[in-house]
């Protein structure tokens, strides 16, 4: 769909709460002009979808756009800390794009945050493969703990309001992770469905407190564990993202499946 969306370099765009574009559906100018009704700088930035290459340099675009302070790349999920040998990935190419992409920051403060553990299971990540990957960065030095999100929290009472506030706007297309994850916080528990189409869909949840905690990891650390790094350099698609990691696994020594002894 078409925006006027502010161009900076080849795939990064600046969004703002007047932002032209579809109605039906376009979060990040919601959650730019929630931004701006509380009187929060309201930009958004968004990415093409694109290989390697192109991430990399709207991550450098970014930096010179607003010369941040510290870097925090945030996963709704778990699969950014799958390195390449785990039983399944989840779905890693936009995650290790932008990791990957981000350690190239020149900020000293480079973090990965971790919240939603659970979630996609869905999506065929093994959580006894990240809790080993944890254990293996805590031997590292690069684990700096958990916290939860809890719902009384000033921080999280603002992402529930905009939550609420860009789903709004988007019916039918609200976000699963974030319902999910908005559930978690609010006390939920189990095969609770707060969308419609998740209902429909037959597929169980299971809504539990573990989906809040939020895990916090050093960035390098992380990014240099990933098996594959070398292989996605030079990519412009994100199909050839896909087709790379596929022909990775296809060589790699694949751990086995292990259900959680718990």
């Amino acid at each position: 769909a078409q925006t006027d969306a502010t161009r900076i370099g080849q795939t990064l765009y600046r969004i703002d709460a007047n932002t032209a574009g579809p109605q039906s559906y376009f979060p990040e100018k919601h959650l730019a002009a929630w931004l701006a009704e509380q009187g929060i700088s309201s930009s958004v930035y968004a990415l093409d979808k694109s290989g390697l290459e192109p991430t990399r340099a709207a991550y450098r675009a970014l930096e010179q756009q607003i010369q941040p302070d510290a870097l925090v790349v945030v996963d709704g999920g778990t699969d950014i800390l799958m390195h390449g040998d785990e039983a399944g990935l989840g779905t890693p190419a936009e995650d290790i794009t932008s990791l990957l992409a981000a350690s190239e920051f020149t900020v000293a403060t480079k973090l990965v945050t971790c919240v939603g553990f659970g979630i996609d299971s869905y999506h065929g990540v093994a959580h006894a493969d990240f809790l080993e990957n944890v254990a293996g960065l805590v031997k590292a030095g690069a684990f700096l703990g958990t916290h939860a999100l809890l719902p009384t929290a000033s921080g999280v009472e603002g992402y529930l309001a905009a939550l609420d506030y860009v789903h709004e706007r988007t019916p039918g297309r609200e976000s699963i992770v974030n319902s999910s994850l908005a559930a978690a916080v609010r006390g939920e528990f189990g095969d609770h469905h707060t969308l419609e189409r998740t209902r429909r869909s037959g597929t169980e949840l299971f809504i539990n407190p573990l989906m809040s905690l939020v895990w916090t990891f050093d960035l390098e650390p992380l990014a240099a564990r990933c098996r594959y790094a070398e292989a996605l350099d030079g990519t412009q698609t994100m199909f050839e993202v896909h087709a790379r990691i596929e022909a990775f696994r296809a060589r790699a020594d694949i751990r086995p499946r292990r259900p959680l002894p718990m």
